[in-house]
């Protein structure tokens, strides 16, 4: 079974996306920060990352610095309402595979997840 974390201050959209890959088949964990995501990351073998970029705290932009610095290299799907040029290329080179604008399609969302996991 492939676990996925998705990261996001967002209740609504946690719920949403656990319930649609838990119906995929996939082990689903949640964090509301950098520190929950980091913990859970360590603590566990997570397959994919669906990282908010605007967490309060530390930004998704930094947990994804953090994932890196400790050398853990899973593809990470970002999801942002806004489209910052320059940060989504540095993001790029740290290895995010694509970028879901918000409100994004949930279909679109699930079929990347699935084709990159199951390939």
């Amino acid at each position: 079974m492939r676990n996925i974390l998705i990261v996001d201050d967002q209740r609504g959209i946690r719920l949403l996306l656990e319930e649609v890959f838990s119906r995929e088949g996939y082990n689903v964990f949640q964090a509301v920060n950098g520190l929950e995501a980091l913990t859970i990351i360590e603590n566990n073998i997570i397959d994919c990352v669906l990282l908010d970029m605007k967490i309060p705290g530390m930004n998704g932009f930094e947990i994804l610095k953090h994932i890196r610095e400790r050398d853990f290299m899973m593809p990470i799907f970002m999801m942002t309402a806004f489209g910052d040029q320059e940060m989504m290329e540095e993001a790029k080179t740290l290895g995010v595979v694509r970028y879901f604008t918000k409100p994004f399609n949930i279909f679109e969302v699930t079929k990347e997840v699935n084709d990159l996991l199951t390939a």
